[in-house]
This record gives structure tokens, sequence and C-alpha cells, in this order.
């Protein structure tokens, strides 16, 4: 039994053993790696300018210190018209292949040495200065501007691809640190750059799975300033390097990360420290303490490489395109909005302060109505970042595009209740004058840590605003009950009072007659149909004679008040 027993524990540990050590792989010198590629981060621009001709005006800068045999090639056959300008510190040998539109350019003290039977008197000599800053210049007064300014270090080839050489933004040639790779025009070939060692412990892609890539600089290595360039998403990397390394992170898409060393962020001058401490560059060390640090079974690639120079550039590319380097970039396509964002932000619009209903991409929102609004973002590696909003603007879309300033409010959001997040509020008043109802809200926010702050980019969301539903006026229609009535009532009946006091105060004080006086001395005249005497009802046609006795006894009657008034 206790044999059994004996026989079961070994198996057990030779089991564990096993599997542990399945975890693990050995590199291997490759010449290619699949996953990672190393480039230079060298000195160059790249503009919109285009002369007036339609020739664009392009700088090759060749450095061909390392190489043994210095030759290369330029294939322009299908090139746009262009001036092409070359220069180099360096002996060389060049073979062209060109189109008629193409005119080449040498300084009459360069030692490049071109041959082709193809349209010889495209090759130019002049006097130009040779200085990066100084050659620009030059190019500029002569041809008006330059398009693009390359650094190449042993170069092998260089072809055009036939697409536009220009690229939307300035005009102006700003010589800074670029990857030339990315320029979609033509298509570099050199020498490789660094030396590779790989392997890898999964044998397929699991789809959505995490990917977990490993890079491992040897503690011997010059390199000290490392850019790195992630083209895949939901990716973990696992930084080691010389102790002074500083990998400068580009384009982060979904990106976690763990380094000995310092990280330095896009547009941020803050520097991260080192998450974990590594001083072996064993790559079964390195390898384990990867799979320690992220917590996983197994890693997608380790890559330990050996760069020949003290600043390069890696790139880390998807498997279902490893040829990358042999592929034409697509042409950088002009947008509104500044260069991709550091990290993926998100806009949630939401109709209560309680951030619970989430406004859906297509519900219209009223103008007279607050809106609250929560920015979202994935966090970085192992660090927290706060979003802060700088500013927001509404634009329409309509076919005349109208922009305004939109004024916010920041909300209260703890860090239990909106982690990696912030919220704000604002209001539609001023488009309710409007009459575009689709508008594109967009919002420039920063990226902060430890009080250090860098560009965040833009987030933007369509907005669909309906006007508030006014109510139509109504006449003001005034109800009088049973007491309005009788106040009328008695209002009337006061005034008739005082009114008629008024004239018989008027008779006493004056002695005038009223209206009173004249309409009761009228009905007293004799003859008068108003008189109180009783009338007698005319039975008979007075006789004639009667007639002219009554008329002079009126005529008398009436003669006597003139007399006495005269």
């Amino acid at each position: 039994m206790e044999g059994q027993v004996a026989r079961f524990a070994l198996l057990l540990c030779i089991t564990v053993a096993a599997s542990a050590s399945s975890q693990t792989c050995d590199p291997m010198k490759v010449n290619d790696n699949p996953w990672v590629y190393v480039r230079e981060s060298l000195i160059g621009c790249w503009t919109n300018f285009i002369r007036e001709d339609k020739a664009e005006v392009h700088i090759l800068n060749l450095n061909f210190a390392a190489m043994d045999s210095p030759m290369f090639s330029l294939e322009m056959t299908n090139a746009k018209p262009m001036n092409l300008i070359l220069t180099s510190p360096d002996t060389v040998y060049g073979l062209y292949n060109i189109n008629t539109d193409v005119h080449i350019y040498i300084n009459n003290a360069s030692t490049i040495d071109l041959h082709c039977n193809q349209h010889p008197s495209n090759v130019h000599k002049q006097d130009f200065p040779t200085q990066d800053e100084e050659l620009v210049k030059w190019a500029t007064h002569t041809f008006g501007g330059v398009t693009s300014f390359t650094t190449i270090r042993n170069l092998q080839t260089v072809s055009s691809t036939g697409i536009k050489g220009t690229k939307p933004g300035s005009r102006y040639c700003i010589l800074r640190n670029e990857d030339a790779f990315e320029k979609h025009f033509m298509k570099i070939e050199t020498s490789p750059l660094a030396s590779f060692k790989y392997c890898s412990t999964q044998q397929q892609n699991r789809g959505d799975e995490v990917e977990l890539h490993i890079i491992n600089i040897p503690e011997n290595a010059i390199t000290r300033n490392v850019s790195l360039r992630i083209d895949t998403e939901k990716t973990s990397v696992f930084l080691r390097g010389p102790q002074g390394t500083t990998w400068t992170f580009l384009g982060l898409k979904h990106t976690q990360f763990g380094s000995n060393n310092d990280i330095l962020l896009p547009s941020m001058t803050h520097r991260i420290q080192p998450t974990f401490i590594l001083n072996s560059d064993n790559a079964e060390d390195v390898q384990r303490k990867a799979l320690d640090h992220f917590k996983a079974s197994t890693f997608t690639s380790y890559t330990e490489l050996e760069p020949k120079e003290s600043m390069v550039l890696l790139v880390l590319r998807k498997k279902d395109n490893p040829a990358v380097t042999e592929t034409v970039p697509a042409p950088v396509i002009a947008i509104t909005t500044n260069a991709p964002h550091q990290m993926p932000l998100l806009m949630q619009l939401y109709t209560s302060p309680d951030y619970r209903s989430p406004l859906d991409a297509n519900t219209k929102v009223q103008s007279d109505k607050r809106i609250y609004a929560e920015i979202s973002g994935h966090t970085l590696g192992d660090i927290f970042l706060t979003i802060k909003v700088i500013s927001c603007f509404v634009r329409s879309t309509g076919s005349c595009p109208v922009e305004k300033e939109l004024p916010f409010m920041p909300e209260t959001c703890s860090l239990n209740s909106c982690p990696n997040s912030t919220r704000l509020s604002f209001s539609l008043d001023q488009l309710q004058e409007l009459t575009s109802t689709t508008w594109d809200l967009e919002c420039s926010v920063k990226l902060c840590y430890s009080e250090k702050c860098g560009d965040g980019g833009r987030v933007k969301r369509n907005l669909e605003v309906s006007q508030p539903c006014l109510q139509p006026s109504t006449p003001t229609c005034f109800d009088f009950g049973l007491p309005g009535v009788l106040g009328i009532a008695f209002g009337g009946f006061l005034i008739g009072v005082l009114l008629i006091g008024a004239l018989w105060f008027i008779k006493i004080k004056t002695g005038y007659p009223t209206a009173l006086d004249i309409s009761s001395t009228a009905a007293n005249l004799p003859g008068c149909p108003c008189s109180g005497a009783k009338r007698q009802p005319v039975s008979t046609i007075p006789s004639p004679s009667e007639n002219s006795s009554a008329n002079a006894s009126i005529g008398s009657t009436q003669s006597t008040p003139t007399s006495s008034m005269a």
C-alpha cells in the first residue's frame, strides 16, 4: 500500500513539473518576428504641400554608416510628379528607375553615385546645403515648399506606391522624430536593426482572449530610449529592460502594461514609476515574472532583442497581418478632430442626475430640459488616470453648419460610483431659436495623473434635439359671481345719486336753472301737452273764429315775457 502511495506521489510530482515547465519556452534566434518589428525614430516631416504644377517635393536623407556595401535602389516608375532631393554624408551607390515626371537633385559635392539608362537628363546637380534645417529652407525657397523630409538608415530599396504623397494638415515642414514607415506614398526596405529571439507557449489565437506579450532587452544592450506602438487590441504587455531605460507608449488601445523601468505616456511629461523589480534578463525568469504579474497561465509571445541603436521604435502588430512591413498603409483621411485618443473615450447621456437611465443615440432630447453626461475611459496598465473636461461644442450637421460653445457644469462623482470617468451637465436653451435638430456634441478632455495633465483628445456623439411644445395663448375670461353683479348694481345706483346731488348743489349755490328746473317749467306752460292740467278730449273741429281768437290769445301770452325780457 505504501508503495502505491509513493508511486502516486511521484507521478503527481512529475505531472506538476511538466505543467510548470510548459508555462515557459526557450527562445530561438529568428530573422523575422511575427509579432514585433523594430524601427528607428529619426528626424523628418510630412506636410500637405504641393506645387502649382501638381509636383510634390520630397527629401531623402540617407545614412549608411553601418553597412559594408552601401548600395540602394530607387523604384519610381509609377510615382506622382515630384522633385526628389537626395543627400547623404557617405559614399553610396544607387540604381534608379524613374518616369519622366520625376526629377532628382544631388549636391555637386555629394558622393552619391547614381546609375541608370533611363531619363539621365532628369538627374540634376546643384549647390545646396546638406544640414537638415538649412536644406529644408533651401528647398522651400527653390520649390515653394517641402512635401516630406525622410531620414533612412541602411536603406536597401525605396519604391513609390503611386499614391499621392501629401498629408492633411500643415503645409510647413517642421522637423521632428517620426516613423518613416507610416508614409503611405513610399515603401521602404532596410537592413535589420536588431537581432531577435522568439518563442510562444500558445499554439493558436484564442479569439477574444487578452493577449500577453513579453519584451525583454538584455542588460548589455545600448538601447535606453524605446518607443512602443501597439496596433493590437485587448493586449497586456510586460516590458523588461536595463536600468535607465524609458518606454514611451504611442497609440494605446485597451492596453495594460507592467515594467521594471519608467514609462512615459503620450503627451504627458510625468513619468510612471516601475511597477516591479527584476534585474535578471534570463528568459525563464522574465517569463515567470510576467505570468505572475498578470496572473496568467500562458503568454502569446516572448521577444528578446538587442537593438543596434540607442533609440528605437518597436511596433507590436497583429498576427493576422504579419507582413505589415510589406504592405502599404491606407492614405490618411482628413478629420475634424484631433489625433486619435490616448485612451478610448465614451460619452453617455442621461435625462436625470441619478445617471440610471441612459439615452439611446436616436432619442430626441428637448432643448428646455437639462442633460446629464458621463465621459468614461479604460484603465491604462496599473495606473489610475482622471478625466478633466476642458470645453464642449455643438455643431449642426445641416447645409449651413453652425457651431456654438456649450457651457457645462461639473457634477459630483465619487471614485466608487464612477471610476475612470467624469460627469457634467448642460442646457440646450441656446438651441431653441435655431431650426436645426441634428447636432454633433464634442468635448475636449485632458488625462491627469498625479496633478500632471496631458491632452486626452476629444470625445464625440450625435444629438437629436426637439423644441418644447408651446401652449397657445387663450383670451382672458372674467367670471363674475353673484357678489360681483350686486357690487356693479350698487355702484351704478351710487353714481346716479351722486350726480343728482351734484345738480341740486349747483341750483342752490348759483341760482341758475338746472336741467330739472327747465324740464318742470316747460311742463307748466299753458297749452303744453305735458302740463299738469287734465286734458279734455277734442270732439269737434273749432270754427275759424275760435281759431283766430285762440291764436290771438296765444300770441298775447307769448309776447309778455318777450317785452319784459326787453
